[in-house]
């Protein structure tokens, strides 16, 4: 085929066509403000413009002040998110998709409604639920006489409002996974003489991991980058990373600070992301090939 046919046969294809503004759009709202981020966070601490000389004292400073504190703390409470959540959430999963049958669209609606709210209403009604002399403990002073102190502000709390408000998250990854699994392979492994916990452990838990390790991912993304649980009902009893980026970004103005500790947060993020993609085909859990 000679060269003016093959440029004639690519202008008349709609797909690069067609893909531009797309492109375009991803570039200009997506690509260039992280590029934006990146590049502030190797400009010099409290600096505005991005023509200085490049540095890492940004990331020096994360590894020798208290920020890496901060850190560690939102990878411990997002990992300890998903370590509760997952036990709490794969019977319900389980249920949604194999037992309760015509009732799992009302099972769903009810982990639904809660999602048309506002995160920071929730967390509000928390509050005046479990503030002293508030929903809950003025209650019991009233029948009881007694004067309890309010759990409020504390760690046990704030993973509380942090199951809460990532279950469903967690719950409707899982039932997809759980769906999966065919019935006729379950039966099959009970009539060769497995018991329950064999068809658990060999046959239902490993066709449904797809599921949930997404469940596991989104979960534990999310509340990696959550700020509302620690600010609204742990006050400052943890710090998380995201509330020392918003603090350098805002009251201390070092902006490349802020950008050194978004990029740190991006990179571990990306990490697992891109390992659990490399470990599942996306394309065949969703039924494309």
């Amino acid at each position: 085929m000679s060269a003016g046919g093959a440029r004639s046969r690519f202008r008349l294809s709609p797909g690069p066509a067609n893909a531009m503004p797309l492109l375009v759009f991803l570039l200009v709202g997506f690509a260039a403000p992280l590029l934006a981020v990146v590049a502030y966070s190797f400009m010099p601490p409290r600096s505005f413009g991005l023509l200085d000389h490049p540095t890492l004292a940004n990331y020096i400073e994360i590894f020798s002040s208290n920020s890496y504190i901060s850190f560690t703390a939102s990878m411990l409470l997002a990992t300890l998110t998903v370590l509760f959540l997952a036990p709490i959430c794969y019977p319900i999963a389980y249920g949604m998709a194999k037992v309760f049958g015509k009732w799992s669209a009302v099972v769903t609606l009810l982990f639904t409604i809660p999602l048309f709210v506002s995160e920071n209403v929730r967390l509000y009604g928390w509050v005046l639920f479990l503030i002293k002399n508030g929903v809950l403990l003025g209650t019991i002073k009233e029948f009881t006489g007694l004067n309890l102190d309010g759990p409020l502000y504390t760690r046990g709390v704030v993973l509380m409002g942090m199951l809460y408000v990532y279950l469903p998250f967690m719950l409707f990854p899982m039932s997809l996974g759980v769906s999966m699994v065919p019935d006729e392979v379950r039966d099959a492994a009970s009539d060769l003489g497995a018991s329950r916990w064999q068809v658990f452990r060999e046959v239902e838990l490993p066709l449904s991991m797809p599921g949930i390790m997404i469940g596991f991912l989104l979960t534990f993304v999310l509340a990696v980058g959550g700020i509302s649980e620690t600010k609204i009902l742990g006050g400052q009893v943890i710090i998380p990373i995201t509330q020392d980026i918003e603090i350098a970004f805002t009251y201390a103005q070092n902006w490349p600070l802020g950008a050194a500790l978004a990029c740190l947060l991006m990179f571990v993020i990306g990490a697992l992301v891109l390992l659990v993609l490399w470990r599942f085909d996306l394309d065949e859990i969703l039924g494309r090939r």
